[in-house]
């Protein structure tokens, strides 16, 4: 099974017009809810401990703050 390019996800998520927001945050891994654009419901939701994710994310709390592309 190949694993999902969950940075790419957030990119098109975000530059979709909806929003991504942390659920949770360790120094290890990053938990994120994906919320659609039309009234923020949670449509997904996962957790990753990949460097490249945990990097692009940085210390935003959701997709609305200025970050890593």
């Amino acid at each position: 099974m190949t694993e999902r390019d969950r940075v790419e996800e957030l990119m098109r998520w975000q530059d979709s017009g909806a929003v991504w927001t942390v659920v949770s945050r360790t120094p290890e891994r990053v938990t994120i809810a994906l919320l659609r654009c039309d009234g923020g419901e949670e449509v997904d939701r996962f957790t990753s401990a990949d460097p490249e994710v945990l990097r692009f994310v940085g210390d935003r709390t959701d997709s609305t703050e200025a970050g890593s592309r």
